[in-house]
């Protein structure tokens, strides 16, 4: 019986271990959706407030990449934001939070508004135009959503936060804000020579985090960006940059800087 119990107990922690359940929200949902720019079907995760069934308000709108690893446990191999968890106890200022899974092996290709020569990549204008011209009015149709450029924010991390710096930047019209997080601006100048080049909106806010330790590079270009941002007028109180000291570049600095980004965009 001993032996028998004890096989038993092992098989639980081992199937727990390497099979983990589902931590998603009830809040939480998918949908798939024709992404005729990219030539796939894309899965979409789709976070709503608590209390969107038992009203007909309207709601601002969030869109964030990388949806495998927002919600669930289950779905992502290196850790989840718990976005879901931290959504479900506002009691004010809520959003829907729109999640669109990456591309796989196409991720860099997707996530990149340029070319980089060892990694290839370059293909962020049809990523974006699928967001604005296709999933956008889908979602806008579908939920009840303020869809004005002032209450839609993107935000990502990594390659997901040089995306939305860029759709920000390019397209202010469609997304009023932008979440920053330890923004890959390695992969071209020509990000740079884009802000130069390009009259900010004097309505845009950036949202801009990232740790200290997450390599050579990664702190001087940031602050260079954050520093370009101000010559081109962008205020200081539609401006927030922050140094995490010790931040690594993972999902355990972006978990854990969300709230606090969340705050101050929804704020507006």
């Amino acid at each position: 019986m001993k032996l028998k119990y004890l096989g038993l107990l092992f098989t639980i922690l081992f199937f727990n271990k390497s099979f983990p359940q589902s931590t998603a929200s009830e809040q939480v949902s998918k949908f798939t959706i024709e992404a005729p720019q990219l030539d796939t079907i894309r899965t979409i995760w789709v976070y709503l407030p608590k209390d969107y069934q038992n009203s007909d308000k309207r709601y601002p709108v969030l869109y964030m990449h990388d949806a495998q690893n927002l919600f669930d446990k289950e779905s992502s191999y290196i850790g989840e934001w718990e976005v879901d968890e931290f959504m479900d106890t506002l009691k004010e200022h809520k959003s829907i939070i729109i999640g669109i899974e990456h591309g796989n092996e196409n991720r860099i290709e997707e996530l990149t508004p340029y070319r980089h020569a060892e990694f290839g990549g370059g293909r962020g204008e049809a990523y974006l135009n699928f967001l604005k011209n296709t999933l956008k009015p889908h979602v806008d149709v579908t939920y009840r959503t303020k869809a004005e450029a002032k209450h839609t924010t993107i935000l990502g991390a990594s390659l997901g936060g040089l995306i939305s710096f860029y759709a920000a930047i390019k397209y202010p019209e469609t997304f009023g804000k932008a979440g920053v997080f330890s923004a890959s601006f390695w992969v071209s100048e020509e990000i740079y020579d884009l802000v130069k080049a390009s009259e900010i909106s004097n309505s845009s806010k950036f949202y801009f985090v990232i740790g200290s330790e997450e390599g050579d590079d990664m702190v001087p270009d940031h602050q260079r960006m954050v520093k370009l941002l101000k010559t081109k007028g962008v205020k200081d109180d539609h401006l927030a940059n922050y140094i995490i000291e010790g931040g690594q570049h993972n999902e355990a600095l972006w978990m854990s800087q969300f709230p606090a980004a969340y705050n101050w965009l929804s704020k507006f």
